[in-house]
C-alpha cells in the first residue's frame, strides 16, 4: 500500500506558521502512526490549474491516496479517523458523538474565532474592522464559556478517551493560544494543552514547521510594513 500524500505551503507569513490547517491532518496521521508525504506548494502555486484540480477553491491541504482525493481538513480527519480506527470509538453511539464533536469544532466555535482573526488581522486597516471587533469578541467569549460548561472537570470532550473530536476543537482553540481568550477559562486552557502536549501533535508541529524552505514573496515586505503600520496607529 503507497503512503498518502498530503498537501502544504513551502511558506507561509511568520505568524501563520503552526496554524496551516494541513497541520490537523499531519497530526491525525501521526496519531494513527501513518506515515506520510507532503507536495509543496510555492507561494501562488494553490491557485494553479493542477492544484485546483485536487482543491476547488485553491487552499490546503489535500490527501491523495490510491486513488482518492479529498479535500477540507475536516474531511480528511474523518476519513483517516475511519480508516485507521484509532480516533472514533468503536460504539456507534460514542462514534456518533465524537463526530459531532468534530462538527461542533468546525461549525459552531471556529467561524468566530476567524472573524475575530479578520478584525485583527487581515482586514484590521478596513474602517469597520475595529467597529466589528467588541462584538466578534462578544461571540468568542459566548462560544469559549459554552464550550467550558460543557467539559466541565471531563479530560476529553467525551470522558478519558482522546477523539477525532478533541483532535479538532484543540485544533480550533490553539488559533487562539496566548491571546487571553482561551486562557479565561482554566478547564479550556487545561485541556488545549492537553492536546497539544501529545507526541504526535508535536510530531506533527515540528514537521510542518520544517517544512516552510520557500523564499518570501515579493508582495510580502509591503503587506507587513501596512500591517505594522496599522498596529502603531
Amino acid at each position: 500500500m503507497s503512503r498518502p500524500t498530503i498537501t502544504a505551503f513551502d511558506w507561509v507569513p511568520p505568524f501563520a506558521r503552526g496554524q496551516v490547517r494541513d497541520l490537523r491532518v499531519r497530526w491525525a496521521l501521526e496519531e494513527v502512526g501513518q506515515r506520510y508525504d507532503v507536495h509543496y506548494l510555492r507561494p501562488g502555486e494553490q491557485k494553479e490549474c493542477a492544484h485546483r484540480e485536487r482543491q476547488p477553491f485553491g487552499q490546503v491541504p489535500t490527501y491523495e491516496e490510491e486513488g482518492l482525493t479529498l479535500f477540507e481538513s475536516g474531511a480528511i480527519v474523518q476519513y483517516v479517523a475511519e480508516r485507521y480506527g484509532t480516533l472514533l470509538p468503536d460504539d456507534p453511539a460514542e462514534r456518533a458523538r465524537a463526530t459531532e464533536w468534530m462538527y461542533a469544532a468546525i461549525n459552531s466555535v471556529e467561524p468566530s474565532i476567524m472573524d475575530l482573526s479578520f478584525v485583527t488581522v487581515f482586514e484590521r486597516d478596513k474602517p469597520w474592522s475595529e467597529m466589528r471587533r467588541p462584538a466578534v469578541e462578544e461571540r468568542v467569549h459566548g462560544r469559549l464559556a459554552d464550550l467550558s460548561q460543557r467539559l466541565g472537570d471531563r479530560i476529553w470532550l467525551d470522558g478519558d478517551t482522546f477523539t477525532a473530536g478533541d483532535l479538532l476543537m484543540v485544533s480550533v482553540l490553539r488559533i487562539l493560544i496566548d491571546q487571553g481568550y482561551v486562557e479565561t477559562y482554566p478547564s479550556l486552557t487545561a485541556y488545549m494543552h492537553r492536546g497539544i502536549n501529545r507526541p504526535a501533535f508535536q510530531r506533527a508541529l515540528a514537521d510542518q514547521l520544517a517544512g516552510f524552505t520557500g523564499g518570501t514573496p515579493e508582495w510580502y515586505p509591503a503587506w507587513a510594513a501596512k500591517q505594522k503600520q496599522g498596529q502603531q496607529a
